[in-house]
């Protein structure tokens, strides 16, 4: 059983978003084609109260710049898909209808969560694994935004977890911020996600 699992295609991380991925908005369309395809689908959707402690200007810090949380190094972000903001919507493009679940992921405003998984302290879950074991899937394939941080997070705690994983880098675009790109694709391939 293979899920497909769609991660923050949002507004606010399209062009024109307040955390725009350069061509976000282009993968759309792929994805609306593979959706069919699957046993499952499930879509991600990071959803951040105001005043979320990972954004620069909760701290008054610049954006993209890093903070020590109690669960590691943060990177700050500009505020971004805010709850019941049309900046946190889902691209008016994507199939929403073709969801099985939507998980929604950085709520606590006292944590961040790039992972479908897990919160950033890497034990809270957002209840996808139980979700997927209870439909006896096996095998997932992600695509989003962005490949670097909240696919590259979700790919690799999902490998931990015992799924087969691929990522499908055409549907997928990055951030690329310090040479995040070609970190977050050695990390995943270490971790025995296969890149497609």
């Amino acid at each position: 059983m293979q899920a497909l699992i769609v991660i923050d295609v949002q507004n606010d991380f399209c062009p024109g978003g307040a955390l725009a991925v350069t061509e976000g908005d282009l993968i759309v369309p792929g994805i609306n084609a593979l959706m069919t395809g699957f046993d499952a689908v499930i879509l991600t959707q990071d959803w951040h109260p105001a005043g979320h402690s990972s954004f620069a200007s909760t701290h008054d810090a610049a954006p993209m710049s890093m903070m020590e949380m109690p669960y590691g190094p943060q990177v700050l972000w500009p505020d971004h898909c805010i709850q019941g903001t049309s900046g946190a919507a889902f691209h008016s493009d994507l199939n929403t209808d073709a969801a099985d679940m939507i998980i929604r992921k950085g709520y606590n405003p006292a944590i961040d969560s790039y992972s479908a998984f897990f919160e950033n302290d890497h034990k809270t879950p957002t209840g996808l694994h139980g979700y997927l074991q209870t439909r006896g899937i096996t095998d997932l394939v992600m695509v989003g935004l962005a490949t670097d941080f909240c696919v590259n997070f979700s790919a690799i705690d999902a490998a931990q977890l015992g799924y087969r994983v691929a990522v499908n880098t055409t549907l997928c675009r990055a951030i690329d911020f310090d040479g995040s790109l070609d970190a977050a694709k050695a990390e995943m391939k270490k971790a025995g996600v296969t890149l497609m």
